[in-house]
């Protein structure tokens, strides 16, 4: 049952929150805070409840049979781990009546319940929400519409299409700053303003949202971590060279880098690995969800980004990155992102997306407009590697056109993810 509000603008999760209400008792949606995910919820049920006011989560923590039992279905339980106490109770709930559609939950920190059963394994199912990408934010959102990866394994680039007003580098670049958050995607926002809101949305990150984490003794340290991190975002350096920049030890180094993902903002892309290959490394490569957010925490704007060309490169890998990760996290089943690195560093390849059944597409993210084949050796590297398996090898790049690099290995604009 959808809560209609005109002045909605749908989201891609929608649909897929919508399937899954229809088909499981009780949903939880995961994302970081101001993603949008209690706006998208609330389309979806008759009741909210929100657990992060006082008054309401005493009610819950005093009885929270007695409080679901009161509640309109389907009822919304907005940031939950508020009050963990009801999960168990919506266990009991469920085991008695297992309806589909009655409960959605959603929560911006991955809750610590320490040696406590997870008490909604069998009976609640997740999905996972980032802020928006493009492609929600054209005028016409087609909901129906088969994600990038799904085009590309199923047509090749016949699918795609390139807009005639494709964006420049600089339209890149713009739209990496201000990120995905819709208090500052939805809104006609100066440069400044947008600065402004994703710096207190910084400041409450490393103040408020981390006080309840133990790793977070120190807000300035923490926040000179970030910096770090986002002046590396989609890098894979080393571990020593992060600890020295940001003058961290390698304890709290891993406590923070729970602690950011326990907050939905920072995303470790597993390293790739693959018995055709030898000598892969095995460290992840990191990427903060938001470009604009990382943007931000490392200050940097648009015309200091493309006045450097490692900082540019590594701005359109992540913004890139972005716009894909969304589709996976809706997409069933569900693609496997990793990264490729040999130890000598010979060879690279940005993401390695795993399809199942032994398919596989290399992606390559160059901040450039008319890609070459040089610039997709290290593709071409990995298709004869894999043989069949290889499905597709595409370079992601800032020009206007789509064309062949090699056998399956192709050039495609970014615009054409989302268009």
């Amino acid at each position: 049952m959808v809560n209609a509000l005109s002045s909605y603008r749908p989201r891609m999760a929608d649909l897929y929150l919508a399937e899954l209400c229809a088909n499981f008792p009780a949903v939880m949606i995961t994302g970081a805070r101001a993603a949008g995910k209690t706006t998208t919820a609330a389309q979806h049920v008759e009741q909210i409840v929100r657990l992060d006011q006082p008054g309401v989560a005493a009610a819950y923590r005093a009885d929270p049979d007695a409080a679901l039992r009161r509640a309109a279905r389907p009822v919304l339980l907005d940031e939950w781990q508020e009050v963990p106490e009801v999960l168990a109770a919506i266990k009991r709930s469920v085991d008695r009546d297992a309806t589909p559609g009655q409960f959605v939950l959603t929560g911006s920190v991955r809750a610590q319940l320490g040696n406590e059963t997870w008490a909604g394994t069998g009976r609640i199912v997740r999905m996972s929400m980032y802020p928006l990408v493009e492609r929600e934010l054209r005028p016409r959102l087609d909901l129906g519409r088969s994600s990038f990866l799904a085009r590309l394994t199923s047509s090749g680039v016949d699918e795609l299409i390139v807009p005639p007003d494709a964006p420049t580098i600089d339209d890149y670049v713009a739209m990496a700053v201000r990120g995905g958050f819709p208090e500052v995607a939805y809104r006609e926002r100066s440069q400044r303003a947008q600065t402004t809101w994703l710096t207190s949305y910084l400041d409450d990150l490393v103040t408020r949202d981390a006080a309840a984490f133990d790793a977070a003794k120190d807000p300035v340290k923490l926040r000179r971590y970030l910096n770090v991190l986002a002046l590396n975002n989609a890098g894979s350096p080393s571990d020593a060279t992060l600890y020295r920049a940001a003058d961290v030890n390698a304890k709290t180094a891993a406590g923070y880098d729970q602690l950011l993902r326990n907050l939905f903002v920072l995303d470790v892309v597993p390293a790739w690995a693959n018995n055709r290959l030898n000598r892969l490394v095995k460290q992840g490569k990191c990427y903060m969800v938001d470009s604009g957010l990382a943007a931000a925490a490392a200050g940097l704007d648009a015309p200091t980004i493309l006045g450097d060309g490692a900082l540019l490169g590594r701005c359109f890998d992540a913004f890139a990155a972005a716009q894909l990760r969304s589709e996976m996290a809706l997409s069933q089943p569900r693609p496997a992102f990793h990264h490729l690195r040999d130890d000598g560093g010979r060879r690279e390849v940005d993401l390695v997306v795993e399809l199942g059944a032994e398919k596989v597409i290399g992606l390559e993210f160059k901040a450039g407009s008319a890609p070459a084949e040089g610039d997709a050796k290290h593709l071409f590297w990995l298709r004869d590697k894999l043989g069949n398996d290889f499905t597709a090898g595409v370079v992601i790049h800032s020009g206007p056109a789509v064309y062949e690099l090699g056998d399956r290995v192709y050039a495609v604009p970014l615009c054409a993810v989302w268009s």
